[in-house]
Order: structure tokens, then C-alpha cells, then sequence
């Protein structure tokens, strides 16, 4: 694996592997017995503004030997036009990595082409890789395995997290339910592509009955807020409250993957009753972006 742009292109084998990575790296905090980035420079370009993919990488890098370098997109002439082919190959003759965070998926995908480097995907609007590897951590943690996993996701089903959420679904075998608006669910071709073991629905209470998981992300992600006043009336009652977790019954674990917007898409109740989960779930952030670091292929 040379580099890591989305979930779609991994297989069942490297996610198996980053897991299984993750857990011995924050097992082994602080005392790791090599460090895989020793000597390397790392860029992080970031066109998207960040609290936890910024922290979790700066610290994550450090951590491995690395140094992190980090150029925000108005610091360097790609944010005054230069193409991305050109600044990637400026990159590619100076750095090790790049960890690019930013709109258009393929802009990374010709980075990590022309660069010749170690490229991850930060999040982009079509894919979020890192947060849902994070996310499958946190599960594993939680439940002890993926096995007999049912995962409902509500809110916005054609966003990056929920795309992520299809792709994993489809290579680990586990059960994928998406709530959305009609307007705002994922396309059926890709649905279809991706594997029978998903479903999708304008019906909450049916998605969230009997499941493990109950997810949501903002309603309004970077980029959307000229749709804000739109997107707040479409995606009202698509939200995670107690009706949706007494739903699923049992323990569900609530996750978020932050920021979150509380009395939106989650409640500040059920938010503060599932505070344990969700932060740990952005804790994982750091050890599973740290296996990846660690397992590319130089």
C-alpha cells in the first residue's frame, strides 16, 4: 500500500492490517520500538480548515520520528492558481509524505500520482479514509469485533463520511443502514456497487431498530453554506435523540465524528450520555492515522 486515498480501493487485507496496527501503536504510546519516520519530512496541505485531522497528524508524525511541515493552501501559490500537478511535484523533490486535506478528490489522486510520494487522503468531499479507519477502531474496541455489526448512519447519506461508511461496509462484510432525505441519500448506483448488505431509507426509527451503531456527522459540511437555510429544513427529524436510541435498543454505541452541532443532528442529552464513545473515537484518530504512516510502502 503506497498510499491511502480512500476506502474503496483498499482491500479487506489492508484494513485488517491498519487495525490491527493501530491497536499495538496505542498500546505502545510513547515507547514505540522504532520510529518508522525517522529523518523524514512530512507536508500537510491543508484547503480546509482543521481541529482533530491537523492535531492527530502533527502529533501523530511527531510521534514516529517524522517533522510535520504544515501549508495552509493561502500560504503557497497553489492558493493564488498554481496547479496541483505542478505543486506536486515541487513536493515530491523535497518532502517524504504529504497528507493533503481539500475539496476535490482528484486533486490528491494527481498529487499522489505526479509527487511520486507517500500521499493520504485528509478528507475530501467525496471519501473521509482516515476518520472511518478511526471509527472501525473504536468499534473493535467497543464491541471486541466487526462480526454480526449492524451500523445506521443518519443524517446526510451522500456526504464524504457516509460514502466512506458504504465502502467499508462493502469490503468488511458488516450491515449498513443510511436515513436520509430523498434528496440527500447516495446514489443507487453506487449503492448497488457496492453490495446488498446496504440499505437506505427516509425511515429513522426502521434504520436504527436493533442496531449496534448509531452515527451522524453535521447536516451542513465545509463548503455546503450557502445551502444552510435548505439543508436545516430537509434534515430536520434525521437526527440522533433518545427516540432513536431507545430505537435500537439494548447499548447502542453513539458516535460522532465531530464537530458537532448539538439540538441538530444529535441532542445534547444523548451527546454528553455518549461523551466516553465519542472521544475516544477522536482519540483514535491519532493511533490509527499513526498505523498508516507506519504501514506505507516507501
Amino acid at each position: 500500500m503506497k498510499h491511502l486515498l480512500d476506502i474503496e480501493t483498499l482491500d479487506r487485507g489492508d484494513i485488517d492490517r491498519i487495525l490491527a496496527k493501530a491497536a499495538e501503536m496505542k498500546k505502545t504510546r510513547g515507547r514505540h520500538p522504532d520510529a518508522p519516520l525517522k529523518d523524514e519530512c512530512w507536508v500537510l496541505m491543508f484547503s480546509k480548515s482543521s481541529t482533530r485531522t491537523r492535531l492527530s497528524f502533527e502529533v501523530g508524525i511527531r510521534e514516529l520520528g517524522g517533522q510535520p511541515i504544515f501549508l495552509a493552501a493561502n500560504d503557497i501559490q497553489l492558493g493564488r492558481g498554481e496547479p496541483i500537478r505542478d505543486t506536486a511535484r515541487v513536493i515530491g523533490r523535497m518532502a517524504q509524505g504529504a497528507v493533503i486535506r481539500t475539496y476535490a478528490q482528484g486533486d490528491v489522486e494527481e498529487f499522489a500520482e505526479l509527487s511520486g510520494i507517500r500521499t493520504i487522503n485528509a478528507l475530501t468531499d467525496l471519501e473521509h479514509p482516515c476518520q472511518i479507519l478511526s471509527d472501525l477502531l473504536t468499534i473493535v474496541e467497543k464491541r471486541g469485533s466487526l462480526d454480526g455489526l449492524t451500523v445506521t448512519f443518519i443524517g446526510d447519506g451522500d456526504c464524504n463520511v457516509a460514502r466512506s461508511w458504504i465502502w467499508a461496509a462493502s469490503k468488511l462484510g458488516f450491515d449498513l443502514r443510511i436515513a436520509a432525505p430523498a434528496k440527500f441519500q447516495p446514489p443507487a448506483d453506487l449503492v448497488a456497487r457496492a453490495g446488498k448488505n446496504i440499505t437506505v431509507t427516509t425511515d429513522v426509527a426502521a434504520a436504527s431498530r436493533g442496531s449496534d451503531v448509531l452515527y451522524t456527522d453535521v447536516w451542513i459540511s465545509m463548503g455546503k453554506e450557502d445551502e444552510a437555510a435548505f439543508r436545516l429544513a430537509q434534515f430536520s427529524g434525521y437526527q440522533i435523540n433518545k427516540a432513536a436510541v431507545d430505537e435500537a435498543g439494548g447499548s447502542p454505541l453513539v458516535m460522532h465524528c465531530l464537530p458537532a452541532y448539538r439540538g441538530k443532528e444529535i441532542t445534547d442529552d444523548v451527546f454528553e450520555a455518549n461523551a466516553r464513545t465519542i472521544f475516544d473515537q477522536a482519540e483514535n484518530r491519532l493511533h490509527a492515522q499513526k498505523a498508516v504512516l507506519a504501514l506505507l510502502e516507501k
